[in-house]
């Protein structure tokens, strides 16, 4: 039983003709006939009574034909939401992000909603590990992550900007009017870092590893907007991405001997379908690191 086949016969139903009907749906009457009666026989009844003049259904059609109006009624409804996920008109993301991305994902996501207002977008904010196994599993449709120390088979990571770990303290801290500091200097501070397993304290405990550094490390925080607001109103020191350090009581300084880069990434699953959402999503990030965006960040 084909879609074509209950269209054909519901619209000779209507029309209580054959001629019309085919004239109605542009195909010839034999193949009209010939789709009816495959239909019919596959049925292993009669839908239509037919004579010389008329066409009229018969008990078995009359009992057939509401099935067939639904079917057909559902079978558009289908189509109508393939091509309005197609056409980004509904449907649903999933994005993953760790905090360092955070103004870059409220930039693409405000615009990627203000030009698909019918998609339903989800902001999970979890560490760099939590998302690379939530991708890994189909939880989440990308991420935005610096690169993982690690390689994952299944996960696709395209760099979108080079980062590096910066020192960061308040306005009127000491160190404040110095473009860089040593490693050492920071031995003289209280440091509140992020907490271990967090991607900028990674990169800080890659850094200091081997080395014989007496640090005070005072605090340790895993949520970095209260690390930063502590930080701007005290004198102690973090170590953060330059991306996140963005407040207006806080000076960023970089270490004069010792670069730590830190690629952005966004992040996909290898060799699955991706959602026409996702696509377009990733399609902003692009356009945005080439426009320069997310590098002035």
């Amino acid at each position: 039983m084909e879609l074509r086949q209950l269209r054909y016969f519901a619209k000779v139903a209507e029309l209580k003709s054959f001629s019309k009907a085919s004239k109605a749906l542009f195909v010839s009457q034999s193949a009209l006939s010939q789709q009816v009666r495959q239909l019919e026989a596959e049925l292993g009844t009669s839908l239509l009574v037919r004579d010389s003049h008329h066409v009229v259904l018969s008990d078995t059609g009359r009992a057939f034909l509401p099935s067939a109006l639904r079917t057909l009624a559902e079978a558009e409804i289908g189509m109508d939401n393939i091509r309005n996920v197609a056409g980004l008109r509904t449907g649903d993301l999933t994005i993953g992000s760790t905090f360092t991305f955070s103004l870059l994902l409220e930039r693409v996501v405000r615009e990627f909603a203000k030009k698909y207002p019918g998609v339903k977008i989800h902001v999970l904010c979890r560490k760099m590990e939590e998302l690379m196994e939530m991708l890994d599993c189909g939880e989440i449709d990308v991420a935005l992550s610096y690169r993982p120390q690690h390689e994952y088979p299944n996960i696709d990571s395209t760099i979108l900007f080079d980062n590096r770990l910066a020192v960061v303290v308040s306005n009127t801290h000491p160190l404040a009017g110095k473009g860089s500091v040593s490693l050492e200097e920071l031995q003289h501070f209280p440091l509140a870092l992020p907490m271990r397993g967090m991607q900028a304290r990674n990169a800080f405990d890659r850094l200091v590893e081997g080395r014989r550094l007496d640090l005070n490390i005072q605090l340790e925080m895993d949520e970095v907007t209260v690390l930063l607001n502590l930080v701007a109103s005290t004198h102690m020191v973090t170590l953060v991405s330059q991306a996140t350090a963005h407040h207006p009581r806080l000076t960023t300084l970089s270490l004069h001997d010792a670069e730590v880069p830190m690629e952005g990434c966004y992040h996909v699953r290898k060799e699955t379908h991706m959602k026409h959402a996702a696509t377009e999503f990733i399609r902003l990030l692009e356009e945005n690191k080439a426009l320069g965006i997310i590098e002035m960040m």
